[in-house]
């Protein structure tokens, strides 16, 4: 190992923190699993910038008129969760693109969008608000969706990396979301909600860069990208194996992570459960033993998903999810469905 971590021994939930930014083709990415020897233990916090496929319909809100409230988008048929992909015949991206076209046409518009697996149309009239003048349609709009998680694992030859441990999906339906494009991000953590039966705990963060990667690749097992330089932190990670499922075993093991003193830490976990069949991000139940993070966040937080699993000096998964009514227990993900996601 090159670095010693220092060690601080002593329903469930997807565990990425996420923010909606409202109003507002992936490269290919092969990790050829049967051939890893060996990666950078992650444990440290990213930050990513998801552009999701058409601009999704989040909410609806009253335009003020002379003749009265109205809401054009949904008295013609546009609904929560709709996909906007194009208005009058031409493809939109963002929230900027759709508010220059109503603002240039002077009339009605027709907006194209899928619900689910079927195309509609709606032709609709943007109605003048007496607030600000400006022509309204009475919807909201997501173009981009930012979150925090954390690293699993970097291929230090490539740069190439993965995290979270499951995929970035709709806030309403719970469906992957297909991404456009995705940038990656340096990540401050600036404080952490601790989690009580009940209520989930949250690390609290911002981002600090403007660009440090590019995501590539959106999967139930977790996101995978390229940074465009490993970062010093990284690179003095220890190397170690990666386990095949067969060699994990209930019992001692521990996460690595970094919380609001920015230096990533190893803490001790229990497996309590394995299944060995898994094929998705809950493969093992855990649970945290270590005292020190107990009192820190009461547990497994959101922000820590793709927290990485050590067991017997390999590498061998990573934190997924919560259990919302016992924050001290979650899910964790074998790292081979992680690989085999990955390419």
């Amino acid at each position: 190992m090159k670095k010693c971590f220092k060690k601080i021994m002593s329903a469930s939930l997807c565990l990425i923190c996420v923010f909606t930014v409202l109003c507002s083709g992936s490269e290919a990415f092969i990790i050829n699993a049967a051939n890893v020897d060996e990666v950078i233990v992650g444990g440290v916090p990213f930050g990513v910038k998801f552009y999701s496929e058409g601009l999704v319909v989040v909410g609806f809100c009253e335009v003020p008129t002379k003749s009265g409230a109205v809401n054009p988008a949904y008295d013609a048929g546009l609904r929560v969760n709709d996909k906007i992909t194009h208005v009058n015949g031409s493809p939109v991206k963002t929230s900027e693109e759709l508010a220059s076209r109503i603002e240039c046409t002077p009339n009605e518009i027709t907006i194209t969008y899928t619900r689910g697996n079927v195309s509609g149309t709606a032709i609709l009239s943007p109605a003048v608000s007496t607030e600000d003048g400006r022509r309204r349609t009475g919807m909201w709009v997501r173009d981009t969706t930012a979150g925090i998680g954390t690293v699993t694992f970097v291929d230090p030859d490539s740069g190439m990396f993965a995290g979270l441990g499951h995929g970035i999906c709709d806030s309403e339906t719970g469906e992957l979301l297909k991404m456009e494009r995705g940038v990656v991000v340096d990540v401050k953590i600036s404080g952490i909600e601790k989690g009580v039966s009940g209520t989930p705990g949250e690390l609290k963060g911002y981002f600090t860069s403007e660009k440090s990667g590019v995501l590539l690749k959106n999967t139930a097992c977790g996101v995978f990208g390229v940074f465009s330089d490993i970062s010093e932190e990284l690179k003095d990670n220890p190397h170690l194996g990666v386990a095949d499922r067969a060699d994990v075993q209930t019992g001692e093991a521990s996460i690595i992570c970094t919380l609001e003193d920015g230096e990533a830490a190893e803490y001790a976990i229990v497996i309590k459960e394995i299944n060995e069949n898994s094929r998705d991000n809950r493969s093992f139940l855990i649970e945290v033993t270590d005292k020190a993070l107990l009192e820190k966040t009461g547990g497994i937080v959101q922000g820590m998903s793709g927290s990485p699993i050590i067991q017997n000096g390999k590498l061998i998964g990573a934190v997924t999810h919560v259990l919302v009514n016992n924050p001290a227990r979650g899910y964790g993900i074998f790292i081979d469905n992680m690989l085999e996601a990955a390419g």
